[in-house]
C-alpha cells in the first residue's frame, strides 16, 4: 500500500482527473472510503449507547482527510480551506468537493487539450497502428470521465483522418 501511495503524483494543478481517481483508489484500498460513501452517523441519545459506528466513521474520515492532504502540493493545500464557515473541520467528502470546485476550470482546460490532441494527431509510423488507435480511444475515455463523451462514429472519423495516405486502402475498405 505504501508503494501505491508513493506512486501517486501529488496534485499540482494540471493532473486533477488522474489524481482524483488515484486518491479515491488509495482511500478505498486502505478501507477508509466509508467516510466518502456515507455521512457521519447521528449521535445516539441516551445514557448507555454504543458509539462504535461513529468512532469507525470518524477514524475513516480522519485518515481519508490525511491521505487527501498528503497527496497534494503544499501550495495547493494552502488554497483550499480546511474548515467551514463555522470553523468546524471539513469531512473528507466535503474537502474533496472543495478540491473539485477549485479544479473544475482546470478540468475544462484539460478537456480542451484532449480535444485538440484528438483533432490534430497524425500517425507517425513509429509505434504500431494498434497503439495509435488505443491512444485515441484512451483520450476519448478521458473525455468521457469529464462529461464530454464523443460518439463512436466521431471517434472512428478522428482515427481515420489521423492516418497517413498509405492507409487509404484500409480507409476505403472500412467505408465499404
Amino acid at each position: 500500500m505504501t508503494s501505491y501511495l508513493s506512486s501517486i503524483e501529488p496534485l499540482n494543478g494540471t493532473n486533477y482527473p488522474n489524481w482524483y481517481n488515484q486518491v479515491q483508489v488509495a482511500i478505498a484500498m486502505c478501507e477508509y472510503d466509508l467516510a466518502l460513501r456515507e455521512d457521519k452517523p447521528v449521535e445516539p441519545t441516551g445514557g448507555n449507547v454504543d458509539r462504535t459506528s461513529i468512532e469507525k466513521w470518524e477514524r475513516c474520515d480522519g485518515m481519508a482527510n490525511m491521505i487527501i492532504k498528503q497527496m497534494m502540493l503544499a501550495a495547493i493545500h494552502g488554497v483550499i480551506p480546511d474548515k467551514d464557515r463555522a470553523g468546524k473541520e471539513l469531512t473528507a467528502k466535503a474537502y474533496l468537493a472543495k478540491v473539485q470546485e477549485n479544479f473544475k476550470s482546470s478540468s475544462k482546460t484539460y478537456a480542451s487539450t484532449l480535444i485538440m490532441k484528438m483533432l490534430t494527431p497524425q500517425y507517425n509510423g513509429q509505434s504500431g497502428i494498434r497503439e495509435h488507435i488505443m491512444s485515441m480511444c484512451d483520450m476519448e475515455n478521458k473525455l468521457k470521465t469529464l462529461d464530454m463523451s464523443i460518439s463512436d462514429g466521431f471517434l472512428v472519423h478522428f482515427i481515420m483522418t489521423s492516418l497517413p495516405p498509405q492507409y487509404s486502402p484500409f480507409k476505403i475498405s472500412y467505408n465499404t
